[in-house]
């Protein structure tokens, strides 16, 4: 009874780790596309991009979520690990303005808070994070500091603006973002082993992400459109469920389906880049994005479906990669780097 509770403890582990793989997948080819200048088309690919801009992210953030459920991390390692995280984002920043890691740092502070609350508080507390949200902004100036034509973020090294575009306006503002990991320790909470528990997450998230898409055509006012949309920016209630369910809809599945994949033996690519998820991200806009830059690709003269190309390429070496190193090593550079850092070393 025990090995087979271990067994499938493992299956649950390394189904997550592969739905973390995918969504650093699909960030790729959002991040790409940004970084490439390239013009949206009403072509396959620009239609593949544009349906993961703002669920490929929300899916990572979901996963650190139950993440933390998962490992009962304690709250002076989650803070010690966003810190690193947050030193790590505003080095990556210089490079890439839609740094993530710093909002990481962020929101596991607000995890920390929540780390002992009970399934039914997080839930409450999701929901506050995302009226919040919402009051701002019809508050406030959600354009502040920002050239959307060129995307660029006028103030965002001055305390004002940065502060303002880490709880309000930037590319993943903690206001609402910080529901998504509040929600994913909710889901945490449950037993994922069980199909039943799986079979919830797929249905309840399809259903979630279906209902999202109503209102925005029950109107013909466009400002009133915007708040109904399911946009990641600005980030509305019905985005915020629109992401949560196509993040329990690809949790789900990735669980469910995972005997197959080991059948079909393909797990191990899924898995090893999924467990290096933090040295990818750094991977692909370091090398991934410097090496499009040095070949001069940065000028918006790609296509959508060279990119989708070019992006799906990376994450295929990504993926040898990171099978290889873990031959050789338990963790990713950084994720190990992290450790070191950030845990004590045991007497003895």
């Amino acid at each position: 009874m025990d090995d087979a509770r271990l067994t499938r403890n493992k299956s649950r582990l390394q189904g997550l780790d592969a739905a973390r793989y995918l969504a650093f997948c699909g960030m790729v080819l959002v991040n790409f596309r940004i970084a490439a200048e390239v013009t949206s088309d009403n072509d396959w690919a620009s239609l593949l991009i544009g349906s993961l801009e703002g669920r490929a992210a929300a899916l990572f953030v979901v996963l650190a979520g139950i993440g933390v459920s998962l490992s009962r991390i304690g709250a002076g390692l989650l803070l010690r690990r966003a810190a690193f995280l947050f030193a790590a984002g505003l080095v990556n920043m210089t490079i890439f303005e839609a740094d993530i890691l710093h909002f990481y740092a962020l929101y596991f502070v607000v995890g920390a808070m929540f780390l002992n609350a009970p399934p039914r508080t997080l839930w409450a507390g999701a929901l506050g994070f995302v009226a919040a949200a919402f009051v701002a902004v019809l508050l406030f100036n959600y354009d502040a500091d920002w050239d959307w034509q060129d995307l660029t973020y006028s103030e965002l090294w001055t305390l004002p603006g940065f502060l303002r575009n880490a709880f309000f306006n930037g590319w993943h503002p903690v206001l609402p973002w910080a529901a998504f990991l509040l929600i994913g320790m909710g889901v945490g909470r449950m037993d994922l082993r069980q199909v039943c528990i799986q079979h919830r997450l797929i249905l309840w998230g399809l259903a979630a992400a279906l209902v999202a898409l109503v209102p925005q055509y029950l109107t013909q006012e466009p400002e009133l459109a915007a708040y109904l949309g399911t946009e990641s920016i600005p980030p509305g209630p019905l985005y915020i469920l629109a992401g949560t369910g196509t993040a329990c809809v690809t949790v789900g599945l990735t669980l469910k389906l995972w005997p197959l994949v080991e059948r079909l033996r393909l797990g191990r690519v899924l898995t090893a880049p999924g467990r290096q998820a933090l040295t990818l991200y750094v991977a692909h806009i370091l090398i991934g994005m410097g090496t499009l830059d040095a070949l001069g690709l940065l000028d918006g003269s790609l296509t959508a479906p060279q990119i989708v190309a070019i992006a799906l390429g990376f994450c295929a070496l990504c993926s040898g990669y990171a099978v290889m190193w873990q031959k050789i090593f338990p963790r990713g550079p950084l994720e190990g780097l992290m450790r070191r850092i950030t845990e004590p070393r045991r007497a003895g």
